[in-house]
């Protein structure tokens, strides 16, 4: 992720998620869902802005910011970063059935990103940045799909989607400086101008499966 001094912050369109601390902090712990939750796992570009919307779904307990589509095994956000691991830029959703529908949630992901432009989102470009939808089930596959032709056929974007549905193999958590990021780096430059629009955005098409303090 980006750097936070304000004096390279005209360069942060360019160069995309850069770090935002140390590279030696540690990776974060990966909870095993809770009796009762399910797991849905998604890559659509940075994950802080990601990370974001989608815990701000009602039903949603937790949001894991990691990596997941590649080959490589426990990477660093430098090894992603040198797109030579295949793996994207992911967040993995722990939620309540009983509360939100994978259906739910997995319309929500294609609002909480742009699934239209291949391996790029906005100023973030390369593999790392794709848009990825991992379905553990034969049924989330056939509800990805579907939501994919529903979307399309709404022309809400202007090109066809282009986001990757695959089987889930394996998801690892992001370094802990990721976790969270977005709530706590509120005026950092890349969150404001490129994060946080596309949060907004986010809670205007899913208003009505917002928690009451996001549906504002």
């Amino acid at each position: 992720m980006k750097k936070l001094m304000l004096y390279i912050a005209g360069l942060f369109l360019f160069v995309g998620c850069a770090n935002g601390q140390p590279n030696q902090d540690a990776m974060a712990p990966l909870p095993k869902p809770k009796t009762g939750e399910a797991l849905a796992t998604f890559g659509g570009g940075c994950f802080w802005s990601m990370s974001e919307a989608m815990s701000e779904l009602k039903g949603v307990n937790k949001v894991i910011s990691g990596y997941a589509g590649g080959s490589t095994k426990n990477p660093t956000y430098e090894d992603v970063s040198t797109r030579t691991t295949n793996h994207a830029e992911t967040v993995q959703i722990y939620y309540d059935p009983k509360v939100i529908s994978y259906a739910t949630i997995a319309e929500a992901f294609f609002f909480a990103h742009d699934p239209t432009t291949l391996n790029r989102q906005g100023p973030d470009e390369g593999t790392d940045y794709r848009s990825i939808a991992f379905y553990r089930t034969p049924e989330e596959k056939n509800i990805l799909l579907a939501t994919i032709k529903k979307v399309n056929e709404s022309k809400h974007y202007n090109n066809p989607v282009v986001t990757q549905v695959v089987p889930f193999t394996v998801f690892y958590a992001a370094e802990n400086y990721h976790q969270g990021y977005y709530k706590t780096h509120l005026s950092q430059p890349y969150i404001a101008s490129v994060s946080t629009p596309k949060v907004l955005k986010f809670r205007k098409a899913m208003a009505a499966e917002l928690k009451p303090e996001f549906a504002k």
